[in-house]
């Protein structure tokens, strides 16, 4: 297992593994590399460091790559005998980033 941590993007917490790439709901930040300011805990095979709230000297780097759209979700509402139709769609706004490194 490599290394780990737990960090806060917007809203929602998330584990994320150094080297992996993600598309999580929408954050406002810009392409390139940015640096998370919350780390939560981090960790490797050997220890693991939680923090209260966050962990003194942790620094985890990612690259934005982009924002884009998620799959399509259709959704119909039918009523019988009475010639009601509706047909609604909804793309989930996305964000997709690499973790480039992990310290702490």
């Amino acid at each position: 297992m490599a290394k780990f941590a737990v960090v806060k993007l917007g809203a929602k917490q998330y584990v994320i593994e150094e080297g992996k790439e993600y598309k999580v709901p929408k954050f406002s930040v810009g392409s390139g590399n940015h640096k998370v300011a919350e780390v939560l805990a981090v960790g490797d095979e050997k220890q693991v460091k939680l923090g209260n709230p966050n962990v003194e000297g942790a620094e985890v780097t990612i690259n934005v790559k982009g924002h884009e759209k998620g799959e399509k979700v259709r959704t119909a509402v039918y009523k019988a005998k009475s010639r009601y139709r509706r047909v609604h769609g909804h793309r989930k706004q996305l964000t997709s980033f690499e973790v480039v490194k992990i310290n702490f």
